[in-house]
């Protein structure tokens, strides 16, 4: 290996080493001869890519990713996305109906989301609505932060969250006036503009796209008093990744911490829906939302939701 290729990788490994969550859990000194192995005879740092792709598979923990410059320039570039599946509307009898798609990329990616975001909160009923369905079924992940500012108002002021290192060690995610926080300091936008009626009943709906940031999300709903989820279960991916971008462009998200709940629980598999409801495959059951229906049925029994 060239010189330049060989502190390529090695920087990698030590990135890994230093901070990967099953760091306690991995033979190092037979990982590292793996991936010098692999990348023998490597003269450019792209001829050092696939063994740090293999490092990450072996570390075990599902999550961790390797990004090429030209797709992490993709990933992270600066163009704005119209996000199809970000949606807000009225059920009957006073439901509020979110819809959020995952989201990752630039500021400009971020706050355009939490624009669109805050405009199908109000267009669901915003603090009118007398309940609440929260789809996170297409919530395949990215930045959790502009997930957790549309529906800070939702979730209700106080601690939601925290991510939690393989040390214990905690950082703790909370909502003040609708907008959240993490250990204490506003993360993003502000203004979350809280609801009149504090505390609405909530159902929320996952299934097995909902991953990694979308698992996020259900976390900071997991023991909110009068919430009720739906589907069928996560990923599986209920951890954060830590982004570090290496010299020639090339990006390693490392999973570094769990998610846990405002119990203190932490997660790091498929969590389970509190109603398992798995889709029916035939034809005449296609454009038949058994989930949604189940979960508008359970809010509608709610004090909140139920008329004389």
């Amino acid at each position: 290996m060239s010189p330049s290729a060989r502190n390529y990788l090695s920087q990698a490994l030590n990135i890994m080493e230093k901070h990967s969550l099953l760091r306690h859990k991995v033979d190092w000194s037979d990982l590292r001869s793996r991936a010098f192995s692999q990348a023998r005879g490597a003269q450019k740092t792209a001829g050092t890519y696939g063994a740090i792709d293999s490092a990450l598979y072996a570390l075990g923990d599902g999550h961790s990713l390797f990004w090429e410059p030209d797709e992490a320039k993709e990933r992270y570039g600066t163009s704005a996305v119209n996000f199809d599946g970000l949606a807000g509307r009225s059920l009957k009898s006073g439901v509020g109906y979110i819809s959020l798609p995952g989201v990752q990329g630039s500021q400009e990616a971020y706050d355009q989301y939490v624009r669109q975001g805050r405009s199908a909160v109000a267009k669901a009923g915003a603090g009118e609505a007398c309940g609440w369905v929260v789809d996170l079924r297409s919530d395949t992940g990215g930045d959790m932060w502009p997930m957790l500012e549309v529906v800070g108002p939702i979730l209700g002021d106080g601690t939601v969250g925290a991510f939690v290192d393989v040390d214990g060690s905690k950082s703790v995610w909370s909502i003040k006036h609708g907008s959240p926080y993490e250990d204490g300091k506003l993360v993003g936008w502000g203004d979350g503009r809280p609801f009149a009626k504090s505390a609405p009943p909530v159902a929320v709906l996952t299934g097995k796209r909902t991953g990694s940031s979308g698992e996020a999300v259900v976390v900071a709903f997991r023991g909110r008093p009068d919430t009720r989820f739906f589907g069928e279960p996560t990923y599986g991916v209920p951890t954060g990744n830590k982004l570090y971008h290496l010299a020639d462009g090339a990006v390693l998200a490392l999973t570094e911490v769990k998610d846990a709940d405002r119990t203190g629980r932490a997660y790091d598999a498929p969590i389970p829906p509190d109603v398992e409801i798995v889709k029916d495959p035939r034809p005449v059951a296609r454009n038949r939302d058994e989930v949604l229906q189940a979960a508008q049925s359970w809010l509608l029994r709610q004090a909140a939701c139920r008329r004389p």
